[in-house]
């Protein structure tokens, strides 16, 4: 016959087990970057960098189409760790400045930019090329990201994966910049922002049941 244990030695028994981890921002940033530098790594190393990178990383619009993913993905991440804690406010408009940056790229190319031309430039000729690579190569970071801050104690589970998702997808645009040779902002912003914004999606949806209390 078992005897079963008392709620006292059940509670001395959970009040003896060692806590779990606590998200740590340097080790989160470390994992989620990580992810995204390794996942663009062997995709550049697959399909090979684009062949003028040397000549071209000095022109402002390939700067521009790394850098404002880049500042997202930083931006995000800094945001996501502040909603981790439940005691924290979190103020959504940083995102706001490189979020103009590229509207105001967008309508600047489109006023320059003949009424005949514009639906080619904003297609390209690597749309859905485009979508589905930063889409495969931001999905590791994102469900590292998530998995990682389930430490956290986040008030909005949603827009703390939300925010993760933003994070990754950024990061995984400015890698993906490096392969891209479409540079015109109607097609970058275009399509960077649509996977961008699909995989914060995901990251919302997906946080909203990964990191319930």
């Amino acid at each position: 016959m078992t005897t079963r244990p008392t709620t006292e030695a059940l509670i001395a028994q959970l009040a003896s087990c060692p806590p779990p981890p606590r998200l740590s921002g340097p080790g989160a940033a470390a994992w989620l970057f990580g992810a995204i530098a390794l996942a663009v790594g062997l995709f550049l190393l697959l399909a090979g960098p684009r062949a003028d990178l040397g000549q071209a990383i000095g022109e402002p619009e390939l700067l521009l189409k790394l850098m404002l993913p880049m500042t997202i993905a930083l931006s995000a991440l800094l945001l996501a760790l502040r909603s981790a804690r439940p005691d924290a406010k979190v103020a959504l408009w940083p995102l706001a400045v490189p979020v103009a940056a590229a509207l105001g790229l967008f309508l600047s190319r489109l006023t320059q930019t003949p009424m005949g031309e514009v639906a080619a430039g904003i297609m390209g000729s690597s749309a859905l090329a485009c979508l589905l690579s930063i889409s495969l190569l931001a999905a590791p970071a994102t469900i590292t990201g998530l998995v990682l801050f389930r430490r956290g104690a986040a008030l909005r589970p949603g827009l703390t994966g939300g925010l993760v998702g933003l994070a990754a997808s950024g990061g995984a645009a400015a890698g993906y910049a490096l392969y891209c040779t479409e540079d015109s902002p109607l097609f970058f912003t275009t399509w960077y922002g649509i996977a961008i914004l699909a995989i914060s999606t995901v990251g919302a949806l997906l946080g909203h049941r990964m990191l319930r209390w």
